[in-house]
């Protein structure tokens, strides 16, 4: 094919004849022609929870390539955190059939804290043994950094093993700093995609670590970060973390490609950052447009646009105006053993002042507000779905509920029941939807419900990826137009309500959490 080449590596651009033979890249020849289109390496993602895109592998590949996504780097532990090595290798294989390149790693925090109640376990013998294979990468996340820092015997056995293995460990350690950053870097940490400041990026920059600037469904901070990329670019990459299927459906890394180059910033140095840096750090086999390389590349039709005309993988066009993926068949797995609930199962606990979960709108923390109730705050329960055991509630402020509820089997990291709501009736209703069909979201005002059924895991469809986007899309209007939340995405920052690792406070099955002393508090405020 005939294209103008973008040498990323040699920087410079010139049109070329490119020859691929046996899924390589056989030679580059510079040619006298004026052409119209660009060819450059693919986009790659360097962390992201596939399930999060509602989606089981080989759907949310059919739409990756259409942004030129060629690649991406998965942690699985949504699914293992519900199903444990069997969640993994349903992820692996089904990423293995979808003619995309899917690197996935092993968990290590699996369940991410003792502090509430997930599905299956991967105890440091689980990981030497995932490591020891070819088909996972690396060590995902290390998610109990507080555990790394006090000397916890199994995350650093984990850790010691992915060293044995000479793989990389992925890190996961929102808002640290100072001596205490120092102490987990030391540990064998290498990167960060929760940094949500540019002091704090830059810091863990300074001390050696890798940054992955992410701009995913909820948690947005390509904002806070993108300046360093000037003097950083060499130790930047893009990801997206957590990406519904909508989001997904209308962009990934190109995307933030776009928004960096009308930010200003230098064509080689962005590229770098979203195609070259994964590659080299994680050691994947992915082309970088180079003789002898597996021929991974886009074709755009312009530098400014970047509209993605084909996708190639493994010289193979997977995406040319549609998409050229074959659909993969899959069974049912899951794991989902709690009864329907009544209203007389929400105890509502009485106190004059209550520890309130304050939403921060596009990021993961949250702050711990003390006070009275007012109209603006909502209930929050999370039902254990492992077991037959009664709700815990609580309440949350910022997701400005008019009426209804809405309620998700999507509950980072052990993926319980999530609910919030104006009251506990429709909350009932929702989350009894949700148990009725062993996974899904929801939402209603009392009368209407608006259902969507994730059966595998309780986290993917395995549908069209385009329907379900739709699917999703409709719910999540019906949200924010008939229930009155204006929160960008009520849905994913529902699912990270319960996420205990990211402060100031969180709510398991077991409690009220406090995720910066990591430990349980009363519900009131006294």
């Amino acid at each position: 094919m005939k294209a103008n080449l973008v040498d990323i590596e040699k920087r410079e651009i010139y049109p070329a004849k490119i020859e691929i033979q046996n899924q390589k890249i056989k030679s580059i020849t510079k040619i006298d022609e004026k052409l119209d289109t660009y060819i450059l390496p693919g986009f790659i993602d360097s962390h992201i929870h596939i399930e999060s895109s509602m989606l089981i592998p080989s759907s949310f590949a059919k739409i990756a390539v259409t942004h030129g996504t060629i690649a991406t780097i998965s942690d699985p532990h949504e699914i293992a955190n519900v199903l444990g090595i069997d969640g993994v290798n349903f992820m692996v294989e089904n990423g293995k059939k979808s003619g995309f390149k899917f690197y996935f790693g092993a968990s290590p925090c699996v369940p991410a804290t003792t502090f509430e109640t997930n599905g299956a376990t991967l105890a440091p013998e689980d990981i030497k043994e995932l490591l020891k294979r070819d088909d996972i990468y690396f060590l995902s996340e290390v998610m109990n950094f507080l555990g790394v820092i006090n000397g916890d015997k199994d995350i650093l056995e984990k850790i010691k093993y992915a060293k044995n293995a000479k793989k990389p460990i992925d890190g996961h350690c929102p808002g640290l700093r100072g001596e205490k950053l120092d102490k987990y870097i030391k540990a064998g940490i290498q990167t960060d995609h929760e940094s949500f400041t540019y002091e704090e990026a830059k810091e863990k920059l300074e001390k050696g670590m890798k940054i992955q600037i992410r701009e995913g469904s909820a948690a947005k901070n390509y904002e806070a970060i993108h300046p360093l990329i000037d003097e950083y670019y060499e130790n930047l990459m893009f990801c997206s973390d957590d990406k519904h299927p909508n989001d997904l459906v209308k962009g990934h890394i190109n995307e933030l490609v776009k928004r960096s180059l009308k930010n200003g910033y230098d064509l080689f140095k962005v590229l770098q950052i979203a195609c070259v840096n994964p590659v080299k750090h994680y050691n994947i086999d992915v082309g970088l447009l180079r003789v002898g390389d597996k021929a991974d590349f886009i074709e755009v039709n312009n530098l400014e646009e970047f509209k993605v005309l084909k996708t190639f993988i493994n010289g193979k066009c997977v995406y040319d105006k549609e998409v050229k993926l074959q659909n993969i068949k899959v069974e049912n797995i899951n794991n989902f053993n709690t009864l329907p609930k009544t209203k007389d199962d929400f105890i509502v606990p009485k106190c004059e002042k209550y520890h309130i979960i304050d939403v921060v709108e596009n990021e993961l923390i949250t702050k711990d507000e003390i006070n009275k109730l007012d109209e603006n705050i909502s209930y929050i329960s999370v039902i254990n779905r492992y077991e037959n055991k009664t709700p815990v509630i609580s309440f949350v402020r910022g997701f400005n509920l008019k009426k209804g509820a809405i309620a998700s089997s999507v509950a980072h990291d052990s993926h319980n029941i999530i609910v919030v709501g104006s009251e506990i009736e429709t909350m009932t209703k929702v989350a009894n939807t949700i148990i009725e069909n062993k996974g899904g979201i929801c939402a209603s005002d009392g009368d209407e419900v608006k259902f969507l059924g994730l059966e595998i895991a309780g986290l993917m469809s395995k549908g069209d990826g385009v329907e379900i986007a739709k699917k999703y899309e409709e719910i999540d209007k019906y949200v924010k137009e008939v229930l009155g939340s204006n929160l960008n995405a009520p849905f994913m920052t529902l699912s990270f309500m319960a996420l205990l690792v990211i402060p100031e406070i969180k709510l398991s099955d077991k409690g009220l959490f406090d995720g910066r002393e990591f430990h349980f508090i009363n519900e009131c405020g006294v």
